[in-house]
C-alpha cells in the first residue's frame, strides 16, 4: 500500500528539542514512567497513524479532519490541553490517505509538537467557534472551510470524500454546500482503527493499569469510617498524577446506600462502619491509555452475609463470561451464552457486559442478550483486541450493590487478564 514519506521518518528528536545534546540533558532530569524502556515510541506512533490511513483507504475516504483530542492523540501522539479542546474546537489535524499530516494547533503552542515523527507540518489553528469569534463565527467558519477544501483538493485531487469526527454544523454545511466535499463520519473509522492493539500499545495499557492499581491499594489501605467518598477517591487521583497519568472520565465512587442503584457520582457522604465502597477507575493514565477496573471494598474488611451474596454473584458473573471469550466468537453468540443475570437483579443491570478499551472506552459495546436483539451479529472478537468485562449486582430497591470489572487482552488461544488487583475473599 502506498505510503507518503514523512520528512521526519528517520528522525527521533524529542518534541521541543532539536539536538542530541539537548536530548541527553533532558534525559538526566526525567524520571521514567512505568515500562518506558519496553515501548518503541516511534513504532507505536507510526503503527497508529497507519491504522488510521488504512481505514481511509478501505472506505475510499480521501482525507480526514480530527478534532477529538483522543483521536488526535491516537493518530499523532500529540496532546495540548486535552479536556479544554474537547469542548473548545481549537485544535485539529488533517490526515490524507497519502500526503502530509498537518496539525493545526492552539495559537503560540506550535512548539509542543515540533520534531514529532507523525507530523509533517504545524500551523496555527483557524478557530470558528463562538467563544473565540463571537458573532463573527459564521464568517470564520467559511474561512476555515475554504482552507480545508484547499487541502483536500491539493492532497486528494481525485477523491473529495472527507471524514470528520466532531464539528459544529455550520462548518460541515460550508464544506458540503459551498465547496463540494462529500462529508462522512470519521468516528467509526477511528473506532475500527483503534480496536487492534500493537505490542507497544499493550505495554502502555499495562503501565496505566499498574498506576491505577497502586492508587487502588492506597484507597484500600486508607479506607476508614468517617472519611468522605471524595477523600478516599482523591488517593487514586494523586497516584495517577504522580505517575504520569492524565485525567478521569467519570466520578464513579459511592458508598453504603449510594451503591444502589449504580452510576451515582462521588460525593461528600461520610462513609460509615461496614459500608460497601464501590468504584470504577475510568482512569486515563500514562501515555494516554485507560485503566478501567472496578472493585467493591467493605469498610472494616468484614462482609455481612447479604454483602457476601452480592459479591459472590458478581464474581461468578465475571468468571463465567471471561471463560467464553476466544477469537472468532461473535458478539451476538457471546451475548447468548453469557452468564444469566438473576431476574431480580436484571432491571438494575449495567448497560453492557463487555466493552472495548484503549485510550478510553472503545468499540465494541456488547449488551445483555435481552437488550441486544440482533445487533452486531456478524462482528467477532479478534486477537489483540483489549476488552473489559464488567457487572453490577444490586436488586431494585435494595440496600447496597457490588460493582466488579477487569481488563483483558484477547490472544490467539483465548484471553489474558491484564488487571491484577485481588478480589475480596468472601
Amino acid at each position: 500500500m502506498s505510503r507518503f514519506k514523512s520528512k521526519f521518518l528517520d528522525r527521533k528528536i524529542a518534541p521541543g528539542f532539536s539536538s542530541q545534546e539537548s536530548d541527553l540533558q533532558l534525559s538526566k532530569n526525567l524520571k521514567p514512567h512505568f515500562f518506558e524502556e519496553k515501548i518503541n515510541f516511534d513504532r507505536l506512533r507510526l503503527y497508529r497513524l497507519n491504522r488510521v490511513r488504512d481505514q481511509l483507504t478501505l472506505n475510499n475516504i480521501g482525507a480526514c479532519i480530527l478534532f477529538d483530542p483522543i483521536n488526535i492523540r491516537y493518530a499523532t501522539d500529540t496532546r495540548n490541553m486535552s479536556l479544554f479542546t474537547m469542548h473548545n474546537k481549537s485544535r485539529y489535524v488533517f490526515i490524507p490517505q497519502d500526503g502530509p499530516v498537518i496539525l493545526f494547533d492552539y495559537p503560540k503552542s506550535e512548539h509542543l509538537s515540533e520534531g514529532m515523527i507523525t507530523i509533517d507540518e504545524i500551523r496555527e489553528t483557524e478557530t470558528w467557534d463562538f467563544f473565540s469569534n463571537g458573532n463573527n463565527y459564521e464568517k470564520q467558519a467559511k474561512v476555515w472551510a475554504d482552507s480545508i477544501s484547499s487541502l483536500v483538493k491539493k492532497y486528494s485531487p481525485d477523491n473529495f470524500n472527507l471524514a470528520i469526527d466532531v464539528s459544529e454544523p455550520i462548518g460541515i454545511q460550508y464544506l458540503s454546500n459551498q465547496f463540494g466535499l462529500n462529508i462522512s463520519n470519521a468516528q467509526n473509522l477511528l473506532e475500527l482503527a483503534r480496536v487492534i492493539k500493537s505490542e507497544d500499545e499493550i505495554w502502555c495499557m499495562k503501565a496505566a493499569i499498574k498506576v491505577a492499581e497502586l492508587g487502588m491499594f492506597a484507597m484500600k489501605e486508607n479506607l476508614t469510617a468517617g472519611m468522605t467518598e471524595e477523600e478516599i477517591w482523591s488517593f487514586l487521583h494523586k497516584v495517577n498524577i504522580e505517575k504520569g497519568g492524565e485525567w478521569f472520565e467519570t466520578r464513579l465512587l459511592n458508598s453504603g446506600p449510594r451503591t444502589n442503584p449504580w452510576l451515582q457520582e462521588c460525593s461528600n457522604r461520610v462513609i460509615e462502619r461496614g459500608d460497601l465502597v464501590a468504584f470504577d477507575t475510568d482512569m486515563i493514565g500514562p501515555y494516554g491509555y485507560c485503566a478501567d477496573i472496578s472493585r467493591t471494598f467493605v469498610e472494616g474488611g468484614i462482609f455481612s452475609e447479604a454483602q457476601k451474596d452480592l459479591y459472590k454473584l458478581a464474581k461468578e458473573n465475571i468468571d463465567f463470561n471471561k471463560d467464553l471469550i476466544q477469537p472468532g466468537l461473535s458478539f451476538f453468540e457471546f451475548a447468548e451464552k453469557a452468564w444469566k443475570l438473576p431476574e431480580k437483579y436484571f432491571n438494575n443491570h449495567y448497560p453492557c457486559i463487555i466493552h472495548g478499551i484503549g485510550m478510553c472506552d472503545e468499540w465494541p459495546f456488547v449488551k445483555y442478550h435481552k437488550n441486544n436483539l440482533n445487533q452486531n451479529s456478524k462482528e467477532i472478537f479478534k486477537e489483540n483486541m483489549t476488552i473489559c468485562i464488567e457487572t453490577y449486582i444490586g436488586e431494585v430497591g435494595g440496600i447496597e450493590g457490588v460493582k466488579l470489572e477487569d481488563q483483558f487482552l484477547i490472544t490467539n488461544s483465548g484471553i489474558k487478564q491484564l488487571s491484577k488487583f485481588p478480589l475480596e475473599l468472601v
